[in-house]
């Protein structure tokens, strides 16, 4: 089974592959799929597994930028993973993951991940879960109850607002200290604001992207960075309410919508796990936020069979919001994680968690200076 890039010739195969994974798709998909995809070809970031001259697997790298503590840092998000039917079970899929850590790491990101359609193969791998989609699920009159606030201007927003709705994202996560949210590039975020069936709305502050699904409507993204801003956009979604029955929402799990609502008692919520794997130890700590009032420093033991790199005892120390990993001697104080516990940890799983499910051990001696370093509650509003 060789691996190598794909190139534009490939796609149709591609696209008979997704066929044969997830079932026909739209003509109109189809066409999107080859515009979102060629910018990865470009970047090497679409591989492909071979059996002589038939495709038999294939699997891409997006190119993300994502938010920890606040502080933004390329991510490779693995997407499409697809394996031929007749090439099921002999290992394909776990050979093209392992060229597709390797190439994240040369592609310069320092983390990675992924949504899993099953867990055994991405764990195997040293990804571990970390976050989720959490999707909320409201009466759409009970929207109705959240009045907009004057001064907030709102504008219809398309293709050319993307840079404007990159730097928006970054100015808000930022703010809001958040773990685990995504913004795509500017390509295909000018492919999001064309999409002929979305509603897109802007403020200084703020955007919501929604769309009618039935009769009921499908909130994508809806982010604000003020008070003024989440009550304006949450009642602009909720102006369908004289047609739409429910409303469905993307959101992080403690957002404001759930407390500017006047009654809460018929909302229901459900999660869209998603896993994370550390590719460069030292890199993803130094470009990782961290709470500024965390001034303190912890040695841990770290075991990667498949990023040798990352293994070995590391002194992490955390100062002004910034954190660094430095490597030492072994050291009796280091508790010993294997890459998928140092992963959860860096998302964000307490501590005592990850020793109750065997993916931390040894001493617990700096156990409350990691809980207060890496403490999250990581999620994404997009699945990709």
């Amino acid at each position: 089974m060789d691996i190598r890039d794909l190139t534009a010739d490939d796609l149709d195969a591609v696209i008979d592959l997704r066929k044969r994974a997830f079932g026909p798709a739209r003509t109109a998909d189809v066409e999107t799929f080859r515009k979102m995809v060629r910018p990865t070809l470009a970047a090497g970031r679409y591989l492909g597994a071979f059996d002589g001259g038939r495709m038999a697997a294939a699997a891409r790298l997006r190119p993300f930028t994502q938010w920890w503590h606040g502080r933004p840092q390329p991510m490779s998000g693995v997407a499409g993973v697809t394996v031929s039917p007749e090439d099921r079970g002999r290992g394909v899929g776990t050979l093209l993951m392992r060229a597709l850590i390797e190439r994240a790491a040369a592609l310069g990101d320092a983390v990675s991940t992924l949504f899993p359609a099953t867990t055994p193969i991405y764990r195997s791998l040293g990804y571990e879960h970390a976050g989720a989609q959490h999707r909320v699920t409201l009466p759409a009159d009970a929207l109705m109850t959240i009045r907009p606030a004057k001064d907030v201007k709102l504008r219809r927003m398309g293709p050319g607002d993307a840079a404007e709705v990159i730097a928006l994202l970054h100015r808000v996560h930022a703010a809001a200290r958040a773990s685990g949210p995504i913004s795509y590039d500017e390509d295909v975020w000018r492919l999001r604001l064309a999409a002929e069936d979305d509603f897109l709305y802007l403020a200084d502050d703020g955007l919501a992207v929604y769309r009618w699904d039935g009769l009921d409507i499908e909130v994508d993204t809806l982010v604000a960075g003020s008070a003024e801003t989440a009550r304006t956009l949450w009642s602009l979604v909720g102006t369908s309410s004289s047609i739409a029955e429910r409303v469905t929402a993307a959101v992080a799990p403690d957002d404001p919508v759930l407390w500017l609502l006047r009654e809460r008692s018929k909302d229901t919520a459900e999660q869209v796990r998603w896993m994370f794997r550390v590719i460069d130890l030292a890199e993803a700590v130094a470009r990782r936020g961290y709470p500024a009032v965390v001034g303190a420093s912890a040695v841990v033991r770290v075991d990667d069979p498949l990023r040798t790199g990352n293994t070995g005892t590391w002194r992490l120390e955390f100062s002004g919001g910034s954190g660094a990993a430095t490597r030492q001697d072994a050291s009796s104080e280091a508790p010993e994680l294997s890459v998928n516990g140092f992963s959860a940890l860096y998302a964000g799983v307490p501590t005592a968690t990850l020793r109750r499910s065997g993916l931390m051990t040894g001493s617990g001696r700096h156990d409350e200076t990691l809980d207060a370093a890496f403490a999250a509650r990581p999620y994404t509003l997009d699945y990709f």
